[in-house]
């Protein structure tokens, strides 16, 4: 069956259906119901199933359906109609019909008994239309759009209780699509409806919208990447995750190419660019989802190009992009609450890498004070010292601190530069602890700067050490051939010159550590700014979270509230349905009293005429008898006298 590569026509048998087209289909089980539609100019009433487990094509045997009072009426005739499955029922919702209605009606088909029924539906009615998509969601449906019989477009959306049968208005926010008419629908998740495309009054679109039934907003989703031209009359079908758009077209131009759409990533792409013979470049065919041995196809079938088709053809679809789950979309809320958490985090980080940058001259300076502390000692290399990360040190700690260095450091160094050249460093360092005794030396940076700078030229003559890069502090060539040059028996003779070259260096080392302190003073002053920014960030996040909190609050009281007015809309919907019924019972009794009335009348009025004519014959007789007693009182008068006896 098919090609995932191609549309393939599908060899079927049986008493093959009417060509038509603008006809509606649906799945139910293994048959596609397909009723209506248009073939040539007649509009067709009849219900065609095809068989998917022997590719056969059945005619329902019922053309009828059940009026309220059990009456069989005849179905209308339509197109542009749309056909939802409900179970093992087909629901029929709107179209143009012969004769056309006011309102919007519902029509039920039954596949076991092949009976249709009309229900009977309550509330705001929406008015009759065409071109419109209905998608179910549970045992609700949503309509949306269409055109009217003014030819007027429509971007109206309604819900239809299915259990209730009673039609209620959708009132949305946001930007929502303009009115349109053949266009394409589907429902992810039962959460989100996404509307593409369709023709408005004017022209063809292309647009694609959104709506989150969760908070009623429509927002219109932008065009990234690859984008279909504008297109009317497409069929779509939900897979997972891929929403299949086939076919459609403007009024100079079809198109037959298979779209996809990720519902995830919102990005378009092309399946299948059908070729021109296919019937999803036709103009009102019908387009459907089968899953048959464990395999996923569309199924196509109908149209008109020149002239109406019955053809069927199918699209094998691959098996990782049928049977993807449907997840959920990201909580919509986010959609407020993410960008905070965001920037909040963010602004974080910001000030943190601002902290931080800020702050590297200080770590830097550590790492030199700890690297030219271990350098002497052989501990580390000065390029591993300058690897290490210390952790940074609170408030505003001098320089002069990170450089002090203790008693037990500096008679270790002077022992150290005694034993290796006695003759020659004797008497700086002589006259050096002299100066230390006698509180000439003015500060311990000095003693700390002096004693370093003495171990590494006993370090770069001894061992030929590799002079590192220190930054501002480190000493240059020159400086060390210098000390490698006085470092040399008999080279130290004028320990003044000595002196006087240690005094400048410690003097320039001084004044660059004011700089370097004036430095982390503005660094410093710059983080605890960051820091009152991080926190007043921190404040407002944790007062955004405490609204967030607020509202979540009130949205569960509100949908408290409207679940108690879904349990009170039920209540009433059941207490309509009882009065209904009662209605229906009083009527049928006083129908029954009025036909007892018109018989009791009836009788009554014979019995007047039959007491009218006794009446007349009463009094006839009366006179009858008056008129006996007149003659037989004129007889005795006249009767003669009797005779005598002789």
């Amino acid at each position: 069956m098919g090609s995932s590569e191609n549309w393939m026509v599908l060899s079927v048998s049986g008493d093959k259906p009417t060509p038509r087209f603008n006809h509606a289909a649906a799945v139910i089980g293994n048959k596609m119901i397909v009723v209506g539609g248009e073939s040539g100019n007649e509009l067709l009433d009849d219900v065609q199933v095809l068989n998917f487990d022997s590719f056969t094509w059945t005619t329902a045997s019922s053309k009828l359906y059940l009026s309220p009072s059990s009456l069989p009426l005849k179905i209308p005739a339509c197109k542009g109609h749309r056909l939802v499955s409900w179970g093992k029922k087909a629901l029929l919702i709107g179209g143009k019909t012969e004769p056309g209605n006011e309102k919007i009606s519902v029509w039920a088909f039954d596949t076991e008994t092949e009976c249709w029924s009309h229900m009977e539906a309550k509330g705001d009615i929406p008015v009759a239309r065409t071109g419109h998509t209905v998608v179910r969601a549970s045992s609700v449906l949503f309509l949306f759009g269409g055109e009217d019989a003014k030819r007027r477009k429509l971007n109206d959306l309604h819900m239809f209780d299915l259990k209730s049968l009673t039609w209620l208005p959708l009132h949305c926010t946001g930007t929502g699509p303009s009115p349109r008419s053949n266009h394409v629908a589907a429902l992810y998740d039962d959460k989100t409806l996404f509307v593409f495309g369709g023709t408005s009054k004017s022209r063809t679109l292309s647009d694609l919208y959104s709506l989150d039934f969760e908070t009623m907003v429509w927002s219109r989703i932008k065009k990234r990447g690859f984008h279909p031209s504008p297109r009317g009359g497409s069929c779509g079908v939900l897979c997972g995750t891929k929403w299949y758009i086939v076919g459609g077209g403007s009024r100079k131009k079809r198109h037959a190419e298979t779209l996809i759409f990720d519902i995830l990533t919102f990005e378009w792409s092309v399946a299948i660019a059908s070729p021109p013979s296919s019937i999803t470049a036709n103009k009102g065919f019908s387009l459907e989802l089968v899953q048959h041995k464990e395999k996923d196809f569309l199924v196509s079938f109908g149209g008109c190009r020149k002239e109406p088709t019955n053809q069927v053809e199918v699209l094998t679809m691959e098996k990782n992009e049928s049977s993807m789950s449907c997840r959920s979309f990201p909580s919509k809320v986010p959609g407020t609450l993410l960008p905070e958490k965001r920037s909040s985090t963010g602004l974080v980080g910001q000030l943190n890498n601002g902290s931080s940058q800020r702050s590297v001259n200080s770590v830097t300076r550590k790492n030199l004070a700890s690297a030219i502390e271990h350098h002497g000692s052989g501990r580390k290399s000065l390029s591993e010292s300058l690897l290490v990360d210390p952790n940074p040190v609170s408030g505003n700690v001098s320089l002069r601190k990170q450089f002090h260095i203790d008693e037990e450091y500096n008679t270790t160094v002077r022992v150290v530069k005694s034993s290796e050249d006695e003759s020659s460093f004797s008497q700086p360092t002589e006259k050096k602890n002299s100066q230390s005794d006698s509180g000439v030396q003015t500060n311990v940076l000095g003693s700390r700067l002096y004693s370093d700078e003495m171990l590494s030229g006993y370090e770069y003559e001894n061992s030929n050490h590799h002079n590192h890069g220190i930054g501002n502090l480190s000493l240059d060539n020159n400086d060390s051939m210098f000390l490698e040059t006085d470092s040399k028996p008999g080279a130290l003779s004028a320990p003044s010159s000595i002196y006087h070259y240690y005094e400048s260096k410690m003097a320039t080392i001084i004044r660059k550590n004011g700089i370097l302190e004036g430095q982390l003073a503005a660094a410093l002053t710059s983080r605890e700014a960051a820091e009152k920014n991080l926190s007043s960030a921190l404040k407002s996040r944790q007062e955004m979270e405490r609204k967030l909190a607020d509202t979540a609050k009130e949205m569960e009281l509100l949908r408290e509230k409207v679940a108690g007015v879904e349990i009170a809309q039920e209540e009433a919907n059941n207490l309509s349905n009882i009065v209904h019924s009662d209605n229906v019972r009083l009527e049928h009794d006083v129908a029954f009293l009025k036909a007892v009335l018109d018989d009791t009348q009836k009788e009554l009025h014979s019995t007047r005429g039959v007491l009218a004519g006794e009446r007349a014959r009463a009094f006839q007789l009366q006179v009858e008898v008056f008129h006996l007693k007149q003659r037989l009182q004129s007889m005795e008068n006249r009767a003669p006298t009797p005779r005598k006896p002789f």
